[in-house]
C-alpha cells in the first residue's frame, strides 16, 4: 500500500501549485513501473486503440479564475437523472477539506435555483487528498452551474462548477445491464502478469469475467483501471480499495478488477506497446472526451443491473453503502 503515498503527494503538490480550477486543467501523468527495478517509465497522456471511434460528446468549460476557491471536476460525464458528482476543492494554498459544503444547483443561463443540497468530504487513502460527493438529480439535459460553499471549515468564499448534462451517456449508467464482456481470468491458463498491471494483485478479483458475473445471479462490484499507468495518482487504490471491499464482505458479491491493457506483461514500462482490452470499447469509455484511462467502478445488483457507477476515486464507505443497497440489506 505504501507505493501509493509519493504519487499522492507528488499530485497534491502539483494540485496546490497550480490551483484547481473548473476548467479542469490538464493533470501531469504518473506512471509507476510495474516492479521495483523496472526503469523509468515515460508519461502518457492517451493510449487508445487503432479501432477507437470519435468521442460522442464534447464537454465545454467556463473561466471561472477569479474564483477564491478553485474546483476540479472529477464526474465530468453526466446525464440526466440521478447520480453521484463528486469534484475537488482548493484555494492558493491548500486543498479545502470542510466536512461539508452546500450546493446551489442552477441552469448556466437563469438565476432561479433548481436544487440546493448538501455533499460529504471523503477523504482518499493516506489523508492527503479528498473530495465531495453527493447524487445529484438533472431533470432534463443542459448546461449546469454548481455554486459550491464550504460549511464548517476555515475557508469562506464560493466556488463555480459548470456542467453539461447529457440525455444520455455512450458509458453503462444507473439501471442498464452492461454488456457481457468476455474479460481474461486467472481460469484461462493466465498468470497475474498476464491480467494485471497491479505491483501486488489480490488474485481474487481475476477469478470471474464480466460476462459471468453478469449472469451469475450474485451482486458484482467492477472495477476498470490500470494501477501502474493511470493519469492520476488514484487508479492502484482503487483497486486496492475494492480488494479491501471483498476483504470486508467476501460472499456478497462477484469482485473483479478489469486491467485496462490488453498485454500487460508485454508493455514493460513501455506503453507505446500498449492495447486496449476490447471491454473499454464494449463499455463505451473510448467515446469520452480526452478519456486517459482514469478508473471507473460499477456496483450491479443480482440481476446484472448496474445499481451505481463511480466515475473516479471511491471510497470504501461509497463502495460499502453501494454494494449493501445492491444486495437489498
Amino acid at each position: 500500500m505504501l507505493r501509493w503515498i509519493l504519487p499522492i503527494m507528488a499530485a497534491v503538490g502539483l494540485l496546490v501549485a497550480v490551483g484547481c480550477s473548473s476548467e479542469s486543467p490538464a493533470i501531469v501523468p504518473t506512471a509507476e513501473p510495474a516492479n521495483e527495478s523496472a526503469a523509468q517509465v515515460e508519461p502518457t497522456t492517451k493510449i487508445a486503440s487503432a479501432s477507437q471511434p470519435e468521442p460522442a460528446v464534447v464537454v465545454p468549460t467556463v473561466d471561472y479564475s477569479d474564483d477564491a476557491i478553485k474546483s476540479h471536476l472529477a464526474t465530468k460525464l453526466l446525464e440526466v437523472g440521478t447520480q453521484r458528482v463528486a469534484f475537488l476543492l482548493s484555494t492558493n494554498k491548500a486543498l479545502v477539506k470542510a466536512p461539508q459544503s452546500r450546493i446551489v444547483v442552477s441552469h448556466q443561463q437563469g438565476t432561479d435555483p433548481v436544487a440546493e443540497i448538501t455533499a460529504d468530504y471523503n477523504e482518499w487513502p493516506y489523508g492527503v487528498r479528498g473530495s465531495y460527493s453527493t447524487p445529484i438529480d438533472f431533470a432534463e439535459p443542459g448546461e449546469y452551474l454548481l455554486t459550491v460553499t464550504p460549511i464548517g471549515g476555515d475557508v469562506e468564499g464560493d466556488a463555480h462548477i459548470p456542467v453539461t448534462v447529457l440525455d444520455d451517456s455512450p458509458v453503462p449508467s444507473v439501471g442498464d445491464t452492461p454488456p457481457s464482456s468476455a474479460t481474461k481470468t486467472l481460469g484461462d491458463g493466465l498468470e497475474l502478469v498476464d491480467v494485471t498491471t497491479a505491483y501486488e494483485p489480490d488474485a481474487s478479483l481475476y477469478e470471474v469475467s464480466v460476462a459471468d458475473a453478469v449472469g451469475s445471479g450474485k451482486p458484482s462490484v467492477i472495477v476498470f483501471a490500470t494501477p501502474a499507468f493511470c493519469t492520476s495518482p488514484t487508479c492502484g487504490p482503487q483497486v486496492d480499495i475494492v480488494a479491501e471491499l471483498r476483504t470486508a464482505h467476501p460472499d456478497a458479491a462477484n469482485y473483479i478488477h478489469v486491467e485496462l491493457y490488453d498485454n500487460p506483461a508485454e508493455i514493460q514500462g513501455d506503453l507505446s506497446r500498449a492495447e486496449l482490452v476490447p471491454a473499454a470499447d464494449e463499455w463505451g469509455f473510448t467515446q469520452i472526451p480526452e478519456w486517459t484511462n482514469e478508473s471507473w467502478v460499477f456496483v450491479l445488483d443480482a440481476d446484472g443491473v448496474i445499481r451505481q457507477r463511480f466515475e473516479g476515486f471511491a471510497t470504501l464507505g461509497e463502495l460499502e453503502a453501494a454494494l449493501m443497497a445492491a444486495a437489498g440489506s
